[in-house]
């Protein structure tokens, strides 16, 4: 005979913490930001089971595709402890989107995944509003996405994230590793603050320093609290790309994502060339001295963790590097600065932090 108990009732999704109803009640609340992102190519709405672009209509004619995928770490974490979410979307957009400029292509459309342990609406639209947001500062279009909610998974309030950009250039105009030479000048654009890499690290910090992220930032003039500053989105560059790619002489251009300045420069240049950075053409950021002081950390590996406030790089044939710099300058980026040099490789390192006492505290 069975000892199986019966189920003294009929069971329902939500009975197992999934809530369909609110799952589709979010749809209605981001299909407004959806909607602001359309751009030529993309004219449908959410909800389809994929997105459609149409890459005649975008104005390709041979159009080589690029995509890219990412997150945003650890970074998540500290989201959760400000309450500052929407930043995190425009960072998903800028970690992908970011990544497709550095190919010598413009992104065209994105798609997101969120998930969590319990559809908190509010939250996720914030999230969502943030990528939309994001998406416009790039010019893609939010297409489509996926919303998981997944009880037991993740702890109540905690959710992760992943985006996926498509970008685009004519055939023969995408920029190609090794393509930069000696010679080449480079132009840096500034970063907005950490980024969205080596958040593991900054955490650490700040919890050995015993800062809190609701007191004023200690390296900060402006009355932003710590959780403002390093919670402060990750800078979208498809305005200056666009306007360096138009000018010309651009070899190359870097994301400088983890791996930070001595890591990501080298995966566009040869093995015989080496990139000197001149620390002393600008400051290092009161944010990466803080991180340095307070994690007592050696220059060469803050240089290899975080940006140093260089978010990217463009690599310029020299007689074609005033010109890149004034169109930035003029344009979509007027703090652009010449960041330094490639030149001849005389040692193992690719890159060289001249005049790093410039970035040590006093």
């Amino acid at each position: 005979m069975s000892t199986r108990q019966k189920q003294p009732k009929p069971l329902k999704y939500s009975d197992a913490g999934v809530d369909i109803d609110a799952g589709d009640a979010l749809i209605g609340d981001i299909s407004p930001h959806a909607k602001r992102t359309r751009r030529a190519g993309a004219e449908s709405d959410l909800g389809g089971f994929g997105g459609l672009f149409d890459l005649r209509a975008a104005g390709f004619t041979d159009p080589i595709l690029v995509a890219a995928t990412d997150g945003v770490g650890t970074k998540l974490e500290l989201a959760k402890q400000t309450g500052l979410h929407r930043g995190i979307g425009i960072d998903l957009v800028a970690m992908c989107a970011n990544d497709i400029l550095a190919q010598g292509a413009m992104p065209l459309f994105f798609l997101d995944y969120f998930a969590t342990g319990k559809l908190d609406r509010a939250m996720a639209t914030e999230v969502i509003a943030g990528i939309a947001d994001g998406c416009l500062l790039a010019d893609c279009a939010l297409i489509g996405g996926e919303t998981a909610e997944m009880p037991g998974m993740y702890a109540a309030g905690s959710y992760d994230l992943a985006g996926f950009c498509v970008g685009a250039a004519e055939r023969g105009q995408l920029l190609s590793p090794g393509q930069p030479k000696s010679g080449d000048i480079a132009i840096a654009l500034p970063s907005s603050g950490v980024h969205s890499n080596g958040y593991s690290l900054v955490r650490k910090i700040i919890e050995l320093s015993g800062a809190a992220l609701d007191s004023a930032a200690p390296f900060e003039s402006a009355e932003a609290t710590l959780g403002d500053a390093v919670m402060a989105p990750t800078r979208i560059y498809q305005k200056a790309a666009a306007v360096a790619l138009k000018t010309g002489g651009v070899n190359g251009i870097v994301h400088v994502t983890g791996g930070g300045l001595i890591e990501n420069p080298p995966r566009v240049y040869n093995a015989d060339t080496a990139f000197h950075i001149d620390c002393a053409a600008r400051p290092l950021p009161a944010i990466f001295g803080w991180l340095r002081d307070q994690g007592a950390m050696e220059i060469t590996e803050l240089a290899r963790v975080f940006n140093c406030g260089i978010g990217l790089l463009i690599f310029v044939d020299a007689n074609q590097a005033d010109a890149v710099l004034t169109a930035l300058k003029s344009g979509p980026e007027p703090a652009a600065w010449i960041a330094g040099k490639l030149a001849p490789r005389d040692n193992d390192k690719a890159v060289l932090l001249d005049h790093a006492d410039c970035w040590l505290g006093q």
